[in-house]
């Protein structure tokens, strides 16, 4: 039974992954045509897509607190590599990923196609970088990031680091923090979390093998980022996002920052 449960489930995620190839296809190739940016299809029909990749996914999704109806900068905190489907099923917009993504087979060249900006950690591009933010988000875009750089296993935040912060003070654009948790069984899933020198197959294999986990996705309240230093409105976004998934940070001793 759990081998059949993998085969089916591997079976749907391949026609949706289908899909997404003809579908990042199709935009390609009129971008070509047009000859210019289509930069809002793109979001539209990723936000659209990434909802049949979540459906492919072997979670239930609970979602907690509204949609914000402003562009924003998302920040949240960063488990594992199904974040970004499960994130960007809820409302158009352009993801930050570091460069490593664009290399994997087929997701990768999806990633690209939908439009998402890669960044390589100590490549000295950061002003490149910082112009393509502001750029999304003054063009009126939502756009997420993961501002601690990395993955963790979900039971704890890493520190959120202010220079990616630093568009949405620029672009007078609020923060939108978000907490996500994956349980099963009512506790920490343990196969969710991307981390260390795992593979994407290796734990795809896994994940699809396991009977059918949770996803908690708390939408937190809106951060004005207007008079704040970067480092300052990270500390606060950060500090919002573990209290949302650990209680108040004292009483449990896990301040990150």
């Amino acid at each position: 039974m759990n081998k059949l449960r993998l085969y089916l489930r591997l079976a749907r995620l391949g026609a949706v992954l289908l899909l997404g190839m003809l579908l990042a296809s199709g935009v390609a190739l009129a971008e070509r045509l047009r000859r210019h940016d289509l930069m809002d299809l793109r979001q539209r029909l990723t936000c659209w897509y990434l909802r049949h990749l979540s459906g492919a996914l072997p979670f239930t999704v609970e979602v907690q607190g509204e949609l914000p109806r402003e562009p924003m900068l998302w920040v949240s905190n960063h488990v594992s590599w199904t974040d970004i489907p499960l994130l960007g099923q809820l409302l158009p917009l352009s993801f930050l990923s570091k460069a490593e993504v664009r290399t994997w087979p087929l997701a990768g060249w999806l990633a690209h196609k939908a439009g998402t900006l890669f960044i390589r950690r100590g490549s000295g591009d950061s002003n490149l970088l910082a112009r393509l933010l502001h750029r999304h988000l003054t063009a009126g875009r939502h756009l997420l990031i993961f501002p601690e750089g990395t993955t963790t296993d979900g039971q704890q935040v890493r520190t959120f680091h202010g220079r990616l912060l630093t568009s949405a003070i620029e672009a007078y654009v609020p923060v939108q923090p978000v907490a996500i948790r994956y349980l099963r069984n009512g506790e920490t899933d343990a196969i969710a979390p991307f981390i260390g020198d795992d593979d994407l197959l290796s734990h795809l294999l896994r994940l699809f093998a396991a009977e059918r986990g949770t996803v908690q996705i708390q939408l937190l309240a809106p951060i004005p980022s207007l008079g704040l230093e970067r480092n300052a409105l990270a500390r606060q976004a950060q500090r919002s996002v573990q209290v949302a998934l650990f209680g108040e940070i004292e009483e449990r001793g896990r301040c990150a920052a």
